[in-house]
């Protein structure tokens, strides 16, 4: 027998979203990471490796937030959640403009990243009216 949770709130669409992004960018980090870690020619790391992180703890924060935002009884409660959802989404998505430049053979994995925040946006907005 499936657990259920209260209000579905893992069936919203920007919840199921929400998850794929956070599946992505902690694969892609992964995959980046093998490419960024070892040490350039005068032995210093390169500064794009702090991003793979980025990108994955922010993902991890989106989840929490979407879901408090939709359990909360106040609009002015649920906004707040809702700004934050906001600015995790776009601080994510120029940390994956940042790794586009790096030089790493899994870059081009980052536009996928980017094409899912992008629909991850579009649900937002709909998201967002709804709260």
């Amino acid at each position: 027998m499936l657990p259920t949770t209260p209000h579905q709130l893992p069936q919203s669409p920007i919840y199921q979203k929400a998850m794929e992004i956070f599946n992505l960018s902690r694969s892609i980090s992964t995959y980046l990471i093998d490419d960024l870690a070892p040490l350039n020619e005068e032995g210093a790391e390169n500064s794009h490796i702090y991003f793979t992180g980025d990108i994955v703890q922010q993902s991890v924060s989106l989840v929490p937030e979407i879901l408090k935002a939709e359990s909360q009884t106040f609009s002015e409660e649920k906004y707040k959640y809702a700004a934050s959802v906001s600015r995790l989404t776009n601080s994510l998505y120029k940390n994956c403009e940042r790794l586009e430049t790096s030089n790493s053979n899994g870059k081009e994995f980052i536009s996928i990243l980017r094409h899912e925040l992008k629909k991850f946006r579009k649900l937002q907005r709909n998201w967002m009216l709804t709260l």
